[in-house]
Order: structure tokens, then sequence, then C-alpha cells
């Protein structure tokens, strides 16, 4: 294992100290605390406040998209862990500016068990809060049991939606509505090239062949649904698209956006080569994209790969979608 370490059971401290050193007007820690991440001006009096938390190892996703147009404080845990449910409970109280809480996270049994106690203890502060889950993961269950998918790339575009629906003054009622309907909307996929290391662990979370791909594999390494030997670009971008379009069965004249997400060793311009075709093919489908997005949102440490998102549109998912908004890993 060679990476730039100090101690391995400080990675995520030294990462958010680190962090919040570089952007200061993005980010600051909560007082007391080494995990949870809040704005430096908040909480905002009278907005509704955006909540989420999963593990370290997925920077921006998380931890980089806390400031105006998103999240108001995050909760991080240890490398692919869950926060516990004392910090995510002080990411409530400091996002918490008077008008409620909604807690925004992917569909993962740690973090659903952590964010439901937290959400008990802050309810004894008078704090009301609503909770969406994203479950955007194609590959992880079928469209009959969406409920059981992974919530995974599709998150950021649901952050930044929810966080300006809130910034626009709607109640936790209607920001939660919104953001519900982009979660619902999301639907990704994802391919490994090459398995990541966890500090902690110090040796690759699992094992694939230099000439080796895997289609559907999750953010923290979960086996996908076909492993093959690799395929030019067009035909991993195939892979990636086809299921999403059966799952949306969407019809000519629709408008989406898309993400394509580098898994952490991915180059951008690899990328672009997989956008190239991603968009030809939904051109050759009469649907029209609007605001991709092509870089790194959703990582897995170093893992080469990427993911595909889409994210159907209508009148009010786009206006918050290019809503302004300000943080460190944003550019839209």
């Amino acid at each position: 294992m060679k990476k730039i370490l100090n101690d391995p059971y400080a990675y995520a401290e030294e990462t958010l100290q680190g962090l919040c050193r570089a952007y200061p007007q993005y980010y600051r820690l909560a007082p007391d605390t080494t995990r949870v991440i809040t704005r430096p001006d908040g909480p905002v009096q009278g907005k509704v406040g955006i909540v989420s938390g999963g593990g370290s190892g997925h920077l921006p996703i998380f931890t980089g998209y806390v400031g105006p147009g998103f999240l108001d404080a995050v909760a991080c845990g240890d490398v692919f862990a869950s926060p516990s449910a004392d910090e995510m409970a002080t990411a409530m109280r400091s996002a918490n500016g008077g008008a409620g809480v909604l807690r925004l996270y992917g569909n993962y049994g740690g973090d659903i068990m952590n964010f439901d106690m937290a959400g008990d203890f802050v309810e004894m502060d008078g704090i009301e809060a609503t909770t969406v889950l994203l479950a955007d993961d194609v590959a992880s269950a079928s469209l009959a049991e969406r409920e059981k998918r992974r919530g995974v790339a599709g998150m950021v575009l649901t952050f930044k939606i929810a966080g300006a629906a809130a910034d626009a003054g709607l109640d936790l009622s209607g920001v939660t509505s919104v953001a519900q309907k982009a979660a619902d909307g999301c639907r990704t996929m994802g391919v490994a090239l090459s398995s990541c290391t966890v500090p902690q662990a110090g040796k690759p979370t699992f094992s694939i062949g230099d000439d080796e791909m895997e289609i559907g594999m999750g953010i923290h390494g979960e086996p996908g649904v076909k492993r093959g030997k690799l395929r030019p670009a067009n035909e991993i971008a195939d892979a990636l698209l086809d299921p999403i379009l059966a799952d949306l069965s969407l019809p000519r004249g629709e408008r989406v956006t898309v993400l394509v997400n580098s898994l952490g060793a991915t180059p951008v311009e690899e990328l672009f080569i997989l956008f190239n075709r991603v968009a030809d093919r939904l051109e050759d489908a009469g649907i029209s994209i609007a605001h991709p997005l092509v870089g790194r949102y959703a990582t897995s440490m170093e893992m080469a790969g990427a993911s595909l998102t889409l994210l159907p549109l209508d009148g009010e998912l786009e206006k918050y979608l290019t809503a302004p908004a300000a943080c460190a890993f944003w550019k839209v």
C-alpha cells in the first residue's frame, strides 16, 4: 500500500481538518467535534436545514457539498463506516435554524439506524425532522424492489436540488417533497476497473484482474452484476446506460441531466469519452441533455472506474438544479 498518511486511524480527522483549513469560507468543524462539518455562517435562521452524512473516503460527496444552496451540515464516519448517532444529532442541531431539518442520505443500514436514533435525540430539543433516502443504484436491486437499492452518485444532484429549494424559502414539507421527487428520478450504474485500499485495512478491498472490469459494483466494493474482460469505452457506456434507460422508460422529447462521475482514479479525459457515447445514444433516442456534469463528484478512494447517473427534469427540478450555490466542489 502506498498512501500519503501519518496515522491510518487519523485519516478521517486529518482530512476534515485540512479541508476546513483550505476552504474556511465554506467549511468549519462544529464546536467540540472532529467529524461534523457545518457552514461557517450557519445555522441560517428561518431556513430549512439540510443534513447528510456517511463514511469518509467518498470526497467530495457528503463533506464537500456544504454551503449556501447546498447542505447545511454533515456528519462523517471513518472510511466506509457510518458516523455515530451523536455526530448525526450534532449535525442536525448545527443545521437547525428553527424551520426544521431534512435528513438526506444514502440507503445504507448503519446510516439509517444512526440517523433514526439522532432524530430521537433532537426531537427532545423540539427540532422537527423529515427524511429522504437516496436509492439510485440500479444494479443493487430490481425496479420492483427499488426500496432496497443503494444510494450512490445521484445523491449529489438531490443535495443540490434540496438545498436550492430550502434557500428559496420552501417550508420543511415543501423541501422534503422536492427532494423526494429528485431522489425518485435518479438512476445510476457504475463500473469498477480496480479496487481501492482502505487505509486501516492496508490491502485492496477486493481483487480484480488487470484485464477485467465489473459492471454494477458499489462504491464500497459491493459486488456488481457482471464481471468480464475490459471492453472499449463505447461498450462500457452502453453497459451503464442500457439498464438505466430500461428502468426509466423515457419517452422521446424527455429532458435529463447527466452525471458522469469518476470513482477516484479514472481521469476526467476518460469520463468525457464515456459522456461522448452517452450523448450520442440519448440524441438518437430523442432525449436532450441539460446541464451535464463530468468529473469527480462521488468517489471510492482511489478506485478506477466510473458511474453514470440520469435524472429526468421538469421545470421545478431544473430551476433548483441550476440555482446559485457555493462550495469548493460545484461549478454549475
